[in-house]
């Protein structure tokens, strides 16, 4: 099967609930669902970096904004109603592992407890097609054998972070058989591999501590350089979730979860190696190992996307090289001040132009 996840005809007019829309990949998502024609109303907190993809790329101007809290189960079901969704795409969490080894409670509480209050807020919703939530590549028992993951591999997860998103993925499932599916709304969840690309500002990611070092004339500090992960364009990655959003919308045969990461024949990519490339692009002059004494980091992780690409036939573009140029451009053009919605949404375009090459 072949979906086309980009299709204006189906992304038009449709009412779309977004959680994390002020987020990094969050803020990409509203720009392109509503290029694409959808009615986005967005669902998150503030955002939590200076600078932000959602300032920088005036993303509030384009979708309903409503500034909320998982936490906040009034707020929460207010939004649901003001939205009316046909389709909701769940992305709001608290996404780093670092920061949930300094806040486990709060980070089960918004990944674990946040997803179940917007799915029960879900329950007995007229004109509710289908509903994606979105977990991470890091749900499944990592025994570091470096190993491709599989869907129907054991869930788990050592730190908080990784525990809470598996934990989101048995709530999801709990909801989706107790109670959505006998209201003929398809639910799924999408396993997103390491995400990157423009407008990552985030604390204790590799791309935006590039930029930051770049910025202030202070060398890269890499923590685990030897680490190896499955990176991908966030542009990439969301045209993952919008195929498998619109197959479960249409009814498509599709399993209810998915993995979306590098093909399984590309090479595994180090930190170090991701690192060296950047700076390649942007500048720079090398790294040095950070002295390290934080809380435990998996060295391996890798995820097997086949099911992506059999069953919605959705295919990475920006594999390697590509990718690294596109994020790096992404970046030069903001630190030379360039507009950067328009040059967030000519990437949008161009590789909309790449995938219409890849669907003919």
């Amino acid at each position: 099967m072949r979906l086309d996840g980009l299709d204006r005809e189906f992304w038009s007019g449709k009412r779309v609930l977004l959680t994390g829309h002020t987020g990094f990949k969050g803020s990409w998502a509203s720009l392109w669902l509503s290029r694409l024609g959808a009615n986005v109303t967005g669902y998150a907190l503030a955002p939590d970096t200076e600078p932000n993809l959602f300032s920088l790329a005036r993303v509030e101007s384009v979708v309903r904004s409503i500034r909320g809290d998982l936490r906040d189960e009034e707020a929460l079901r207010q939004a649901v109603a003001e939205a009316d969704p046909q389709i909701v795409i769940h992305m709001a969490a608290q996404p780093l592992v670092r920061r949930s080894y300094a806040d486990p409670i709060g980070t089960f509480d918004i990944n674990v407890m946040g997803t179940a209050r917007l799915l029960d807020a879900l329950r007995g919703r007229e004109g509710l097609e289908s509903v994606l939530v979105v977990t991470t590549d890091k749900v499944y028992e990592n025994d570091e054998t470096g190993a491709a993951f599989r869907e129907d591999d054991a869930l788990g997860g050592h730190d908080p972070y990784a525990a809470s998103k598996a934990a989101a993925e048995i709530v999801t499932s709990s909801y989706a058989r107790s109670f959505l599916e006998e209201q003929g709304v398809r639910v799924a969840t999408a396993r997103g591999g390491n995400v990157i690309g423009g407008g990552d500002f985030s604390e204790d990611r590799l791309v935006p501590d590039i930029w930051r070092a770049l910025k202030a004339g202070e060398p890269l500090m890499l923590r685990k350089p030897k680490a190896a992960r499955p990176w991908q364009h966030v542009l990439d990655c969301l045209c993952g979730y919008f195929t498998f959003a619109r197959g479960l919308t249409e009814g498509a045969v599709v399993p209810a979860a998915l993995n979306f990461g590098p093909a399984s024949e590309a090479p595994a990519i180090t930190v170090a190696e991701l690192a060296e490339a950047v700076q390649a692009a942007l500048g720079g002059a090398g790294w040095h190992p950070a002295n390290d004494s934080g809380p435990l980091e998996m060295m391996a992780l890798s995820i097997d996307s086949t099911k992506a690409r059999e069953c919605l036939g959705w295919r990475d573009q920006l594999a390697g090289d590509r990718c690294v140029s596109w994020l790096s451009d992404w970046y030069r053009a903001l630190n030379a001040g360039a507009d950067m919605r328009e040059r967030t949404l000519a990437q949008i375009e161009a590789f909309e132009i790449l995938h219409r090459g890849t669907m003919a």
